[in-house]
């Protein structure tokens, strides 16, 4: 049976690192809810900054409705051949509601200290604007619409991993998770 194992957490809380660890040791599939967006701004030659991309998920999601795009990953996740498959990035309970349906769901959610996670985004430079956000950016985007209903995504997750420590932490941790939903 297909495995689903679907990553919240705040914005560079590590659930990148996460998948990236599936993907390598298990050849796990991923997506993620922001490759869509990213893809939308592409197409407009407009850039991926953080705040585009919430703009552009706000007015989808309020024109065609806050689980339009949990049904496109729902969809992406049922299509796709792979027996470990991940889903990066869910942000509301919304986003999960179609995937809750599917056999084989789990939610895990990637915990790390608001300063560890300013670092790493420093760091990672996923978005243009990563590397020059300051301290006070970085705390007004985490009361931006599509971040305040994180944590109690968060709290509704099957596991918790700690992601303050070193990548080793991380994995061990995954490793666990993963041989009890596997029952292996």
């Amino acid at each position: 049976m297909k495995k689903i194992i679907v990553f919240t957490g705040q914005v560079a809380s590590g659930k990148g690192t996460a998948a990236a660890f599936f993907v390598q040791k298990y050849g796990a599939k991923v997506f993620r809810f922001s490759t869509m967006l990213r893809d939308i701004l592409d197409r407009l030659y407009l850039t991926q900054s953080r705040e585009n991309m919430q703009d552009i998920s706000m007015n989808l999601r309020g024109r065609f409705g806050q689980d339009l795009m949990a049904k496109v990953i729902a969809h992406d996740v049922e299509r796709a051949d792979a027996k470990l498959v991940i889903v990066d990035g869910a942000r509301r309970p919304e986003d999960i509601e179609h995937l809750k349906r599917l056999d084989g769901f789990t939610l895990i959610a990637v915990s790390a200290r608001p300063e560890v996670r300013f670092e790493r985004m420093h760091t990672r430079e996923e978005n243009p604007d990563d590397h020059s956000k300051t301290w006070e950016e970085f705390l007004k985007e985490e009361g931006a619409e599509t971040e305040v209903l994180i944590p109690r995504l968060m709290n509704e997750a099957d596991f918790t991993v700690d992601n303050n420590g070193d990548r080793e932490s991380l994995e061990k941790q995954l490793e666990e998770i993963y041989a009890k939903i596997t029952n292996s």
